[in-house]
């Protein structure tokens, strides 16, 4: 009915215009609101026709055309591999022999016996302090305990005898551990006056010069360094206590040196930090070439997790639905032309390392999973699988 009530406004249209069919302009130019009108209904009809016309036309081509025009994608296999997974860390590299030398007696730094630089081993002298005459009177008072000692062996011999008085022994003896304690007081305050390493290393620094006059505890003299038992202190949250534990392997990356060192952490506090709730690692650091040096920045890759039979996917392809729900798309029912179809499937996935990550469940070793082109695809849509 519709059509006929167009064709009758068309047909009137015409014979109101003397038969000519006007243009659009023409129509709009004239003013006539019937006119415009009926061009309009005219335009309606014209744009029904070749709607339906379309339509036929793309009915025929797809019943005549027999390529498929399928969504394309490629897949990934899941494979189940050796996966080691690192926790990331920064650190700074320490050692407990890294000290400053104070002197233990005041005087004039007499003379410095090594250089910035050098080598010195455990016990070895490194500089001198004046004595202020010590070493003279060392001398004077081992001269006295010699005469002691003399005395007193000869009045021990005596009392042996039964020759002589108690008391004559008893004086030479208390002269004689009197003498001996002297002289050994002397020798200590006298050695204090030479500084030696307190253990074997480096001499970092000579901050004092030959000449200066020194106090205890206040003049700093020498820095010696270590750089043999050198480690990296680094603070690990608590959730990792249970993984991060003494024995642990690491990597230690120095990117100043561009060097990477194999270590192991050789201590894990037991205490963890109220205020960042972290606990303390200590990771031993080799330094035979001694070019690691203290407060030195390292990165630390700590061993953390291992699975010998992981599977893994690339973390890229996975989606999350509104649930919080992980989510991928694997492919079933692959012909020989590639075409599948696509099944979404709901994963639990693991521990995350570079750009591939491991999944717990939801999928087993040789799954097919979309890669390129699974944002555009649907649950159960046939595509087309064209991997290269």
């Amino acid at each position: 009915m519709k059509n006929i009530y167009i064709i009758t406004a068309f047909t009137f249209l015409l014979i109101s215009c003397g038969g000519k069919e006007q243009s659009i302009d023409e129509v709009l130019a004239k003013g006539n609101l019937e006119s415009i009108r009926a061009k309009r209904t005219e335009i309606e009809a014209q744009q029904v026709t070749i709607s339906q016309q379309l339509k036929r036309i793309d009915e025929k081509i797809a019943e005549l055309d027999d390529t498929k025009k399928l969504p394309l994608v490629t897949t990934v296999k899941a494979k189940t591999e050796h996966f080691v997974h690192y926790l990331e860390l920064q650190g700074s590299v320490q050692t407990k022999q890294n000290i400053v030398i104070y002197p233990e007696t005041s005087g004039i730094l007499q003379q410095v016996y090594v250089k910035e630089g050098q080598h010195v081993t455990k016990g070895q002298a490194l500089a001198k302090i004046d004595d202020g005459g010590l070493e003279q009177q060392v001398s004077q008072t081992e001269i006295q305990l010699a005469l002691a000692e003399t005395t007193f062996k000869r009045q021990k011999r005596l009392w042996e005898q039964e020759i002589g008085s108690e008391i004559q022994y008893l004086q030479a003896k208390s002269n004689f551990e009197a003498q001996e304690q002297a002289v050994n007081q002397l020798k200590t305050q006298l050695a204090k006056t030479t500084i030696v390493a307190p253990f074997s290393g480096v001499i970092d620094d000579i901050i004092t010069d030959q000449g200066s006059v020194v106090m205890p505890g206040q003049s700093q003299l020498i820095r010696i360094v270590n750089l043999k038992d050198m480690f990296i202190e680094t603070e690990v949250p608590e959730n990792y206590i249970t993984d991060v534990v003494k024995g642990k392997m690491v990597k230690v990356e120095f990117p100043i040196l561009g060097t990477t060192v194999d270590t192991e952490i050789r201590q894990a506090s037991n205490f963890i930090n109220p205020a960042n709730r972290t606990f303390k690692v200590e990771v031993a650091v080799p330094n035979k070439n001694e070019n690691i040096k203290p407060n030195l920045t390292a990165k630390l890759k700590i061993n953390d997790y291992t699975s010998e039979n992981a599977v893994l996917i690339p973390l890229s392809i996975i989606s999350e639905n509104a649930n919080g729900e992980q989510y991928i798309y694997v492919v079933n029912n692959k012909n020989e032309d590639g075409e599948a179809t696509v099944n979404r499937v709901i994963i639990e996935t693991g521990k995350t390392q570079n750009d591939v990550i491991e999944v717990l469940s939801g999928i087993e070793n040789g799954a097919e999973i979309i890669k390129e082109g699974a944002r555009s695809v649907t649950n159960g849509q046939t595509v087309k699988v064209i991997n290269y």
